[in-house]
């Protein structure tokens, strides 16, 4: 559900930044006062927000998944992103574009059948737990925290 989130907010945001942005005049970085102004337009903000919510669900798609499936997994963006440029924002787009969509949806579907995550060595996933307990038990007595190297368990 989390990468799914991550595949429409994304495209939404940015289309919304692209019409917004396409009803004002260019911006140079040199005028940063119409860079705010162009921050507050309605299109411009919502393209923002939905950024914001991409971000929070990559974040926590990242959470308990690798990069190498995240990533490509949220790959399916694009062709949401072209769909919506072509029937919403009316931009014409190339036969060469259609076949680039059509090889990251296969190569989404080659990833999605791997696994989310890299399985860790037992010993290595009990050093982590071993760390955060120690940090855990650091955290909750800090006035003992002193008197105790601060070194932890490798």
């Amino acid at each position: 559900m989390i990468l799914c989130f991550v595949a429409v907010c994304t495209p939404l945001g940015d289309t919304c930044l692209s019409r917004g942005m396409s009803r004002l005049p260019a911006i140079s970085l040199d005028h940063p006062a119409t860079l705010l102004a162009a921050v507050f337009t309605p299109w411009i903000a919502l393209g923002i927000a939905l950024l914001i919510g991409f971000f929070a669900s990559y974040l926590t798609a990242l959470s308990w998944a690798d990069l190498t499936f995240v990533l490509p997994a949220t790959a399916f963006g694009n062709v949401i992103v072209a769909l919506l440029s072509r029937f919403w924002l009316h931009e014409p787009i190339s036969l060469e574009r259609w076949a680039g969509i059509l090889l990251i949806t296969v190569g989404v579907g080659f990833v999605a059948q791997g696994p989310p995550q890299t399985e860790r060595p037992v010993k290595e996933i009990l050093d982590i737990e071993e760390r955060a307990l120690a940090a855990s038990a650091l955290a909750e007595w800090p006035e003992t925290a002193h008197s105790i190297d601060r070194e932890l368990p490798r």
